[in-house]
């Protein structure tokens, strides 16, 4: 059996079950050589066990795991090229620096001379040039994570899977590490597996994303793709921030639906998908995308409808200001990105405003049996 070209990882139909649940279910993809890949999921979707399963941990029921072009069945994690970097590190405190990035190098007989050179050259490439001789305790949160980053790198494995490392960071270092990481992928050309709940961390690290719900992929593609190009309502629902509409089409056009809520709410979008007269539907509005007045002719001749709303709650953080509006007729709670022009920071609890959005820029997507607007 053979693995495509420029692939470091690929899995044939890999499935995993616990009793009658299916943790992992049939799953075929490949990750590109040298590629910053995630898997985006919610608690319980399956991602742990994946990485498990490629790290050798676990075995598939079925299916098979290629790395580096070969079959990874029966061959036990300490004898596959990978490395793996864990959400508490699993450093080890009794040892210095220089000796935990080299504890995998000695312990495959490893000159010393050799070991302490290569260890040398690590912390040169991971920003922390002499710092073989410090305790771990002396190192700062992003430090740790740059000696487990180190540790593993310096075996030089094909993959290097990565199981929510920052999820015990504080925010601010959170945000720096997603940008330290990065970097330091594009600066290896090592390929990394990283999976997270944290949709933040997979959009602004990866090359491409996989989002995983019920063992399955809902869909796989650049962080852009699963962005603006939704392919299901889970994707649309859980990745980024959206305001979720249930209805039913009233009329579907070429490009656009018209879909009416249950509280008698009219509003269009586009679709995705075929969806008929009649139908169940979901409609995603993202924050960004609508906008605020206190003008009713701002959205004349754009053909956009007007809502009229009263401001419920105002969500300040700077840049990333929003306002919550509650809709006049239905009553129904919307969440709008305030520009980031300051013209809106005298806008007050209460007040009356008009709110509206480019029908193209919101989704559709027939509901069907079991879907629902996710986390509602």
């Amino acid at each position: 059996m053979t693995q495509a070209p420029d692939t470091d990882l690929q899995t044939l139909g890999v499935s995993k079950h616990y009793g009658g649940f299916a943790a992992v279910a049939d799953l075929s993809f490949r990750v590109a050589r040298g590629s910053f890949f995630s898997i985006l999921g919610p608690s319980g979707c399956g991602k742990t066990t994946l990485l498990r399963m490629i790290a050798g941990f676990q075995s598939p029921d079925q299916g098979d795991i290629l790395i580096g072009g070969k079959s990874m069945h029966g061959v036990l994690p300490n004898r596959r090229p990978v490395n793996m970097v864990f959400q508490h590190l699993a450093l080890f405190p009794m040892m210095s620096v220089g000796d935990n990035i080299g504890y995998g190098l000695a312990r495959r007989g490893m000159a010393a001379p050799e070991i302490k050179r290569r260890v040398g050259e690590m912390l040169e490439r991971v920003s922390l040039p002499g710092a073989q001789a410090k305790r771990i305790d002396q190192l700062s949160g992003g430090q740790k994570q740059r000696v487990a980053i180190a540790r593993s790198l310096v075996l030089e494995p094909t993959l290097l899977l990565l199981d929510e490392p920052l999820g015990a960071l504080d925010l601010k270092l959170r945000e720096h590490m997603k940008i330290e990481l990065k970097q330091l992928q594009a600066a290896f050309g090592t390929t990394f597996v990283y999976i997270t709940h944290d949709q933040s961390e997979a959009l602004v690290m990866s090359d491409h994303v996989a989002v995983m719900h019920q063992g399955r992929f809902e869909q796989l593609g650049t962080p852009q793709d699963l962005y603006y190009h939704p392919q299901t309502p889970f994707v649309a629902g859980f990745v980024g921030a959206n305001n979720c509409l249930q209805g039913r089409a009233t009329a579907v056009d070429p490009g656009s639906i018209t879909l009416v809520t249950a509280g008698g709410l009219e509003l269009r979008a586009r679709p995705m998908g075929a969806v008929g007269v009649g139908d169940a539907v979901q409609a995603f509005v993202r924050p960004e995308v609508a906008r605020i007045s206190r003008q009713a002719d701002t959205f004349v001749g754009q053909g956009q409808v007007a809502y009229g709303a009263q401001v419920e709650s105002i969500l300040f953080d700077g840049a990333n200001s929003a306002v919550l509006l509650r809709e006049d007729k239905t009553r129904l709670e919307f969440r709008i990105a305030l520009p980031q022009t300051g013209q809106f920071q005298d806008l007050v609890v209460g007040e009356r405003v008009l709110f509206g959005f480019d029908p193209q820029r919101a989704v559709c997507f027939g509901a069907g049996a079991q879907a629902s607007c996710y986390g509602s």
